[in-house]
């Protein structure tokens, strides 16, 4: 399980978590993640209820996971991508969240966004998890106006230092 892994922490829970670049074969794992988010619950459920991490979106972006290294359990992953300089997707098992995952994936971001010579990532965060950006640095710059029917609400434009 260990293969790959180019990044290792502890979550809370106590086990050791190893952060590796995603391939095709995770797709499934990532999409089932999106999908069963209770995140996206209620109003925000349209938004994720037919979403799919594709092989293709795995193979053309730097998307990264965090795994368990003994249980090999997926407990989150993000979506850098460079061009313009943003967070596309982040999400966090809803069995590990508060158990520092999220902390050690921006970790994560911020040493890849940092060795890609990013000075800082923009974030259009989904409004519950507006704190957690907040909390782990980024600054609140503006609003991305709600665009239906994709998205029915207004969400919150951030900026995170990579430095």
């Amino acid at each position: 399980m260990r293969s790959g892994i180019t990044s290792r922490g502890r979550g809370a829970l106590g086990e050791e978590v190893g952060i590796r670049r995603a391939t095709a074969r995770d797709a499934k794992r990532l999409t089932r993640l999106v999908r069963t988010s209770r995140a996206y619950e209620g109003p925000y459920a349209p938004m994720v209820a037919g979403y799919r991490v594709g092989h293709d979106y795995v193979e053309t972006h730097r998307v990264f996971v965090a795994v368990g290294e003994t249980t090999g359990r997926l407990l989150g992953f993000y979506s850098l991508i460079l061009d313009p300089p943003e967070l596309d997707l982040m999400f966090v098992a809803d069995a590990a969240q508060g158990a520092g995952i999220g902390r050690l994936l921006i970790g994560h971001l911020r040493d890849e966004a940092g060795a890609a010579g990013l000075t800082d990532v923009r974030i259009v965060s989904h409004p519950p998890a507006e704190g957690f950006y907040t909390e782990v640095g980024a600054r609140r710059m503006g609003t991305v106006r709600a665009a239906p029917p994709a998205v029915m609400w207004d969400r919150p434009e951030l900026v995170l230092p990579v430095a």
